[in-house]
């Protein structure tokens, strides 16, 4: 039986149907493919997009499967406990076999890309890295939980001191999840706050270099970096009060 090779952009349109129908392991077997398919070249934007959508969309499958099952864990006693912390630990364990597959691969891309010649790359991959480890950090405890904390600090400070434009939605995209970061990772809620802020007012400023194509993304963002801002500065304020 002959087995038929696929190239590269049959891969690409299998990944958008995969998309269309919610596929997504499917879509990102198929990214995969495509991943490895690159040699010298980097990735084109619609390719790198539809890899962040699919691992996003298993990531955040198994995430909020995380949640549900640590709050039956918190609320229930005795067999039914035991069944929800057996249930969490695959969760967790399937969860991190994703990490760990999703950071393989960026640096499959990285080894492609000169920062200097590829700063939206760069930062793109930079920013999904301190991502992934954010997530395994979630569901990791003790020294583990440290280790991942610490490796997503360091690949969302890398990607934030390549110079963009503020209102390049992928910088925007990298400051609301960075900011997020220190406020749920960290626990730093005035870090969060000033890096909110001043991703948001800088792309205020700049708001005449806006081009068309990025104009919904990158105000739906900054709408994004507004609301967290204000939701944890009236928590901040709320707890000032209390502690009157």
């Amino acid at each position: 039986m002959t087995v038929e090779m696929k190239s590269r952009k049959e891969y690409v349109e299998m990944a958008k149907l995969a998309e269309q129908a919610e596929r997504y392991d499917d879509m990102a077997n198929s990214m995969e493919e495509v991943i490895k398919d690159v040699t010298n070249e980097k990735l084109q934007v619609e390719e790198r997009n539809l890899f962040s959508v699919a691992f996003k969309n298993i990531a955040g499958a198994k995430r909020s499967a995380w949640r549900v099952i640590t709050s039956m864990e918190q609320k229930h006693e005795g067999r039914k406990k035991e069944l929800a912390a057996n249930f969490k630990k695959d969760i967790v364990e399937e969860l991190k076999k994703i990490c760990t597959r999703v950071w393989g691969l960026i640096e499959t891309l990285n080894d492609k890309i000169v920062k200097e010649e590829n700063k939206e790359d760069y930062v793109f991959y930079y920013k999904m890295k301190g991502d992934y480890h954010r997530y395994a950090a979630e569901v990791s405890e003790d020294e583990e939980k440290k280790k991942e904390i610490e490796a997503a600090g360091e690949a969302y400070k890398e990607a934030y001191g390549v110079p963009m434009v503020a209102t390049d939605p992928v910088r925007l995209g990298l400051a609301l999840n960075y900011s997020v970061f220190f406020y749920e990772m960290k626990g730093e809620v005035k870090e969060a706050c000033e890096l909110a802020k001043s991703s948001f007012d800088e792309a205020i400023a700049e708001l005449d270099q806006l081009t068309e194509d990025s104009y919904k993304d990158s105000t739906l963002i900054m709408q994004l970096l507004r609301d967290n801002l204000t939701l944890w500065t009236s928590e901040s304020e709320h707890e000032g009060e209390d502690a009157d």
